[in-house]
């Protein structure tokens, strides 16, 4: 009976041992049909050879051995062992080989992604080039005294064209750069208060033009400094309100309502309200009205025009702020949008005391850019021509430099203090913007260390701000660049520098 169990125990190794062998020539022949794996398929066949040695081993014994409790525990332990080997080898080898094709794909997106990126911002540059000249010429065109009111009209409308057009470029860039995670949510100390009076310095006018009643009703808490992205916030509700506006006919209503929540010592929920009484959103809409490029009925692009993207974007906005966005509507009655975003208090800062005067430099900014001196890097004549024409509006000198090269060479010939500030694009020839600020910021001279370098371009991404601080400018303009915001922006910017400067005599 013992002698019996022995012989099982040999034979059964034996089995084992040819499913073992079964299993390795398998292996064999997958591992030599991937790529990249050529040297191992010659050391494949070592143990397989020796696996059919073994079973040759466990043959003999078997028919002509007296195989006892040992040598039969010996054999079939050993085939187990094979077995158990072999098992392990199996799944080491299968994650390895998912972790390379995980590592292809990866590289494969990386390239891809990378290749969107080159493609968007191309397409952003070429799509904004145009449209600079053609919304710069016609607000130069705008600030001619005598125009006849029906060519006003004319100019006016060719303006609204225009920015429409650059709302759609910008939609469809913004949804595919936040996609590929080319966009961030900045956290920056801002006053709540400030950028509900902006939206609703947009959208009053709309609402008067359409003949609307607008209603705004915002808590004291707005007036408190919050860490956030004060751009995305007011780019958010601006769309929805815009929304509310076009569907919205008169007489009718657009309600915009703030209510701000503690959630925390250092938290607050504030929620944006915007409802209507306009045209409604059908019920069986409703789940995909956030989605890209749809529209509840093909006849309103007719009617109102638009291009299914705004909402698309005002959500991964708010989404990527932590927030959510929501919408209750009823066909013919209006809609109900509420934007819920998480914001963190700002630091309070401490008042000086009572009878104390606060600091004199901080109260002043310069009221014009009359006399001041701005050197303006711009390959495009026609888009350098708009930008002199603007500034010279303001009484503002300027020189232009054709290139990044151009432009190195003339700050390093001018004299001390020449320039007060440098509107430099990013894309030219021989020398790009960014390259042009590194080399200014290089040069041997103190004045050229703090004058400002703005950057003034049709690239318009995350990833071309960060570069564009990066090499050493002092703020990033995207393409059209309103007047106003371009005469703000170098007045605050030439400002500092002044302070600054008044700051190091007065420390001496």
């Amino acid at each position: 009976m013992l002698q019996a169990a022995f012989y099982g125990m040999v034979f059964g190794g034996a089995a084992l041992m040819i499913h073992n062998i079964y299993s390795f020539v398998k292996f064999a022949r997958h591992i030599r049909g991937q790529k990249g794996w050529k040297r191992e398929n010659k050391l494949l066949s070592v143990p397989i050879v020796l696996l059919v040695l073994f079973l040759t081993g466990y043959v003999l014994v078997g028919v002509f051995g007296d195989p006892d409790l040992i040598v039969g525990g010996i054999l079939f332990g050993g085939s187990v062992f094979v077995f158990i080997m072999y098992r392990l080898l199996n799944s080491i080898t299968l994650q390895i080989m998912e972790n390379e094709r995980r590592e292809v794909k990866l590289k494969a997106r990386e390239e891809s992604d990378r290749i969107k990126t080159a493609f968007l911002a191309g397409v952003s540059h070429e799509m904004r080039t145009p449209l600079n000249v053609i919304i710069g010429l016609d607000a130069l065109a705008l600030k001619e005294p005598g125009l006849p009111a029906e060519t006003r009209e004319q100019l006016e409308k060719i303006g609204l064209s225009a920015k429409h057009m650059l709302g759609l470029v910008n939609n469809l860039l913004e949804m595919n750069g936040q996609e590929s995670s080319l966009i961030t949510i900045r956290k920056e100390e801002f006053l709540l208060q400030d950028a509900l009076n902006q939206v609703n310095a947009v959208t009053q006018p709309l609402c008067d033009e359409k003949g609307l009643e607008y209603i705004q009703s915002f808590p004291y808490a707005a007036n408190a400094r919050y860490i956030g992205d004060e751009t995305q916030i007011r780019q958010v509700l601006l769309s929805i309100l815009a929304n509310a506006v076009k569907y919205t006919d008169a007489p009718g209503t657009v309600r915009f309502r703030v209510e701000i929540m503690p959630t925390g010592e250092e938290t607050h929920l504030c929620r944006f309200i915007v409802s209507d009484t306009g045209i409604g959103i059908d019920p069986d809409f409703l789940p995909r009205i956030f989605e890209p490029f749809t529209k509840e009925d093909e006849s309103f692009t007719n009617r109102f025009g638009g291009s299914g993207l705004s909402l698309a974007v005002t959500k991964k906005a708010v989404e990527l702020m932590g927030g959510t966005i929501t919408v209750k509507s009823e066909k013919g009655k209006g809609s109900v949008f509420t934007v819920a975003v998480p914001l963190a208090k700002a630091e309070e800062k401490e008042e000086p005391p009572e009878g104390e005067a606060a600091q004199p430099a901080d109260d002043w900014e310069l009221e014009s850019l009359e006399g001041k001196r701005i050197l303006i890097v711009e390959d495009l004549p026609e888009n350098a021509e708009i930008v002199q024409d603007l500034l010279e509006l303001e009484g503002a000198e300027t020189e232009h430099a054709e290139n990044g090269q151009i432009a190195v060479d003339m700050v390093a010939k001018s004299a001390p203090n020449h320039y007060d500030a440098i509107l430099m694009d990013l894309r030219m020839p021989v020398m790009d913007g960014q390259e042009a600020t590194r080399r200014i910021r290089a040069l041997d001279r103190p004045d050229v260390k703090d004058v400002p370098i703005i950057a003034l371009t049709a690239n318009a991404y995350e990833s071309d701000i960060k570069s564009s601080l990066g090499a050493g400018m002092d703020e990033h303009l995207a393409k059209p660049a309103d007047s106003d915001m371009l005469y703000g922006t170098l007045r605050r910017h030439i400002t500092k520098r002044h302070r600054a400067a008044e700051e190091r005599n007065d420390a001496q």
